[in-house]
């Protein structure tokens, strides 16, 4: 790191404690710049440098989903999202970190608030981990002896508290789902120190490679009952304790992402020249084409994400339901803004041509890191395949990832 980097990021870091949504949002803005200026040593390292962490935290992101009754600065998922896509124009991979990170907030609100407090206690506690249950809780006195081997814990190498899915047994036999829900087998999310997880160094990726997200496992790890907790059963409802509550923000990154791209591209239109026809690019009709083209699917993808994101939340607000039309809305949204920055960004690095492969251009980065993204759970063709399904009346392969019950 050089100096004026530490410089830049210490600059950014030393407020206090930001306590406002409009706070948050100017202090992720002010900490972009550097994010860009240290992205290429974040995607070498392999996870986010300590100063990095210290310089998310100042912004306030990890405290932003706690409720008022927490001192917390209730940003709406609205406000949550514009954050991300703010930290996503410096870095996509400390972005995507802050968008999982951010989550303590929200698994608190599915728990007794003397137990989430407990877990808690401090605002700015980062939360890593996976949610598929690919763990197994056994039922013993007082809560469960977890063993589970779980992938993908972005942020685990800077974390506070690590959770992890499991399915809930009881005398070795599958325990059905507690009512009212009942039926199917019983999900569980636990909640544990990051110290009682074996940790893999498994992330050696083409894309995202700053987010540290390695492998992580549990052997007959003991969870007190009040360390866990159900998506599908809130201790206390609320329009945040709702199914999906964890996949609102995530469009905020690929978001960010392709808004740095255009941006760069424009800025260095205005030194180019094609070489065909000597015309200066911002006179050059294919050029004007591109830009406008990618400007359009960007506008249409941020119009979608945060339409249905405000239309849902109203909704949550008036103590309306939100059905599934209108969560599958808000899924084919958040689906769209992966694949269409995806899209924009492959299209600037074409019209970039030889330029986009020499650094620094950030460009092939950040392709790499929309590829990455793009592999998620929650942007594959069994999401639009669920949604077609729920839409037509038919069997939704995949319906959990739309924040619909199976």
């Amino acid at each position: 790191m050089s100096v004026s980097s530490a410089l830049a990021t210490s600059d950014v870091s030393a407020a206090g404690p930001a306590t406002t949504p409009e706070e948050i949002l100017a202090r992720a803005r002010a900490a972009a710049p550097v994010l860009a200026a240290r992205a290429e040593e974040i995607e070498e390292a392999r996870q986010l440098p300590d100063d990095i962490v210290r310089l998310l935290r100042s912004t306030g992101v990890f405290g932003m989903a706690f409720p008022a009754s927490w001192g917390g600065p209730v940003l709406t998922p609205v406000q949550q999202t514009e954050v991300i896509e703010a930290l996503a124009m410096g870095d996509a991979s400390a972005a995507w970190c802050a968008m999982v990170g951010m989550d303590s907030g929200l698994f608190a609100g599915f728990m007794a608030e003397p137990a989430a407090r407990e877990l808690f206690p401090d605002l700015d506690l980062i939360t890593a981990g996976a949610i598929p249950p690919k763990g197994r809780a056994e039922r013993v006195l007082g809560g469960y002896r977890v063993t589970g081997e779980w992938q993908f814990g972005s942020g685990i190498t800077h974390c506070d508290r690590v959770i992890a899915g499991v399915l809930v047994y009881a005398d070795g036999e599958p325990e059905a789902n507690p009512l009212p829900v009942g039926g199917r087998a019983h999900w569980r999310i636990v909640v544990a120190r990051p110290e009682q997880f074996e940790i893999s160094d498994t992330w050696y990726t083409t894309g995202l490679a700053g987010s540290g997200s390695r492998d992580y496992r549990a052997k007959d790890l003991f969870v007190p009952e009040e360390h866990t907790f159900s998506f599908a059963n809130p201790v206390v409802p609320s329009p945040s304790a709702v199914p999906d509550s964890i996949l609102r923000t995530m469009p905020g990154v690929p978001l960010g992402v392709a808004r740095a791209a255009l941006d760069y591209v424009r800025e260095m239109a205005k030194k180019r020249v094609d070489r065909p026809t000597r015309q200066a690019w911002p006179q050059n009709y294919r050029v004007q084409m591109a830009i406008a083209q990618c400007e359009a699917d960007l506008l249409v993808a941020r119009h979608g994400v945060y339409g249905t994101l405000r239309h849902n939340w109203e909704l949550l607000q008036a103590g309306a339901e939100v059905g599934p039309d209108e969560q599958v809305a808000a899924a084919l949204a958040r689906v769209n803004a992966f694949r269409a920055a995806r899209t924009i960004v492959s299209a600037l690095f074409d019209l970039v041509t030889t330029a986009a492969i020499y650094k620094p251009s950030p460009l092939d980065r950040w392709l790499r890191d929309l590829n990455a993204m793009c592999q998620h759970a929650t942007v594959q063709d069994q999401i639009l395949q669920s949604a077609g399904a729920i839409l037509l009346g038919g069997k939704p392969q995949n319906p959990l990832a739309l924040g619909l019950p199976e």
